[in-house]
């Protein structure tokens, strides 16, 4: 795994004016859980913590304090929903030798049966591991997985001091079998009519919204047929 040391301001202020103003200054307001101790504050550099997350979601923190350095390992990232920045942060408090249990991405090695397709049903699995010893994936091989045949959390290889943290009997892996020439023709078939369906209903809704337009048309040659006031407002000007 990998490990980075961060320097971390303390916070005093608290409330969403007091986080924009930490974003503002491109840095992420975190929040330091862990040993029973009460909740600690810091404003930690967003370019350098976004480029060691980026790395490595279960990276290693050691964050430079005004009590000394203290060992880390990021437990909910909040990002921007459009711009994918980083929005908050929590941490959890670590120790060398410490047992965690995390989400280890997975990484798909081998060649599956030839007409088999591999239907990856879970892109991690939950271990435990030495706080300082996580591994950053673990691999899953699919050499020569045939259709009906499933690779299982248990069946996964795991780094030595690692402990499979979730039910064994999760598929991890599933094999399944590659769809035929007839049925990828019927299901492009079934498509084509879908599409042709949808085209021919928005036309003829198209038709009814015309037929509506040229009837209000024809009245508004004549006398006005209604009109509506636009609403007032009841919040003053600012």
């Amino acid at each position: 795994m990998s490990e980075v040391r961060i320097a971390a301001e303390p916070r005093t202020e608290f409330g969403k004016g007091a986080a924009r103003r930490v974003r503002r200054a491109n840095k992420v307001p975190a929040v330091l859980y862990g040993h029973g101790d009460e909740p600690r504050h810091f404003s930690l550099p967003g370019h350098e913590l976004m480029l060691a997350l980026k790395a490595d979601a279960n990276v290693l923190l050691t964050l430079e304090t005004e009590g000394g350095d203290q060992l880390a390992l990021p437990k909910v990232v909040v990002r921007h929903p459009t711009r994918g920045t980083l929005e908050h942060v929590d941490l959890l408090a670590v120790r060398k030798g410490e047992k965690v249990a995390v989400d280890v991405p997975v990484t798909v090695t081998g060649e599956a049966g030839g007409d088999t397709l591999v239907d990856v049903q879970q892109t991690t699995v939950h271990v435990e591991a030495d706080a300082t010893d996580i591994p950053e994936s673990v691999e899953v091989s699919v050499e020569g997985l045939e259709a009906g045949q499933q690779v299982t959390a248990a069946d996964v290889e795991l780094p030595s001091g690692v402990t499979l943290a979730e039910p064994g009997e999760d598929v991890v892996v599933q094999g399944l079998a590659a769809p035929s020439a007839a049925e990828v023709e019927a299901d492009l078939e079934a498509s084509e009519a879908e599409l042709g369906a949808g085209a021919t209903a928005a036309a003829s809704t198209q038709q009814d919204v015309d037929a509506d337009g040229s009837e209000s048309d024809a009245a508004g040659e004549g006398d006005v047929v209604g009109e509506t006031e636009a609403p007032k407002s009841e919040t003053p000007a600012e």
